[in-house]
């Protein structure tokens, strides 16, 4: 059984993934090829977006810190963020403990890498033992984040852009997510229900991987279990497009926030709520995370979306990556070389192959 979102159920006759949902990255990205040497010439600089927010490594391009990007928060938008720690995999717990403690931190939590791509490493924690296995299947030198679990019901994307000239942003893409779940008859083991599931049995080897530990229990008559906890669509969340829920409250919000976090002008929040009336109103949210020049814009994932319609966005939005570094660099930001950024990332890829890839 799949959740409705807050922007109605779909159709019987509307297909049950995006064309490119589950396509390969490296397919997907093949359009972008030229694009990029076409965004090159026009503006004289293949490594502009590397300088879209220029407080950020790389713009947040590749290789940022998450700790080091959230230090350029001012204190109106850290009222906004889940709180958390930082940690190397390899601290004591004794050691965790006391910066819990001081942090005013209490389990539940979650526990993500300082540097990740795509949810790897994600995991939510219950108690200091889930804790522990956690980051013991990490390299010892890898810094850690742990942070206060939102317990929302609902989670969205929310794509902010402002160019440096400009004095106000915009929001240019709304993603609602949707955490799939299965419901139990008292009969069926997980595994029966993904798979009896028209939407989960289709990826059911990602449902599979994600719960491999419970896969031969029986569900209890009218539970509903997740299937996924981190709201990341290659997971197997279930995105929709937002862009009607996008009002000049919720704008003008996030344009605040923004405006609060020093360089940032290009990126994505992923936040958490409950009251979606509220949430349009740009209350009762909170930012679990956001990034920057490596960001998409989401809803371009919703099943509805054709092909044609998801290169138009995402290729639009490099545009403005472009546009967005070619202003810090008229400015002053000195972008770096091609050399450095494919370093950065093979480095980043390198690190990111030794995480565990489980929730």
């Amino acid at each position: 059984m799949m959740p409705n979102t807050d922007m109605g159920a779909p159709h019987q006759n509307e297909r049950l993934f995006s064309l490119l949902e589950y396509a390969s990255e490296w397919l997907v990205r093949i359009p972008y090829i030229p694009y990029a040497a076409w965004l090159f010439l026009r503006y004289r600089g293949i490594t502009l977006p590397a300088i879209a927010n220029p407080s950020f490594f790389m713009g947040d391009l590749v290789g940022a810190s998450k700790t080091d990007m959230h230090a350029c928060m001012g204190a109106r938008a850290r009222e906004h963020f889940a709180p958390f720690i930082t940690i190397h995999a390899s601290a004591a717990m004794p050691d965790i403990r006391a910066q819990l403690t001081r942090a005013k931190l209490a389990f539940p939590l979650v526990a993500k890498p300082d540097l990740g791509r795509n949810g790897r490493g994600v995991k939510m924690v219950a108690d200091e033992a889930a804790l522990a296995a956690h980051l013991a299947k990490f390299p010892r030198d890898v810094r850690m984040i742990i942070q206060r679990y939102v317990p929302a019901r609902r989670e969205a994307g929310v794509f902010y852009v402002r160019r440096p000239s400009e004095h106000a942003g915009r929001i240019t893409s709304l993603t609602l997510k949707s955490f799939p779940y299965v419901v139990g008859d008292d009969r069926s083991t997980l595994r029966e229900l993904i798979l009896a599931d028209e939407r989960a049995s289709k990826i059911a080897h990602i449902y599979f991987r994600r719960n491999k530990r419970a896969l031969d229990e029986v569900i209890p008559e009218g539970v509903e279990y997740p299937l996924v906890s981190v709201g990341n669509h290659v997971r197997g969340a279930i995105f929709t497009n937002g862009a009607a829920a996008i009002t000049p409250e919720l704008t003008a919000v996030f344009d605040r926030i923004s405006k609060d976090i020093d360089g940032f002008y290009f990126g994505r929040y992923d936040v958490r709520y409950d009251d979606f009336d509220a949430f349009k109103r740009g209350a009762g949210f909170t930012i679990i995370e956001f990034n920057g020049a490596s960001s998409e814009p989401t809803h371009v994932w919703d099943r509805r979306t054709s092909v044609r319609d998801t290169y138009r966005t995402l290729l639009g939005h490099w545009r403005m990556a472009f546009e967005i570094g070619a202003e810090n660099r008229a400015r002053g930001t000195r972008a770096p070389s091609i050399r450095a950024v494919l370093r950065a990332y093979a480095a980043e890829d390198h690190l990111i192959g030794r995480y565990p890839d489980e929730e």
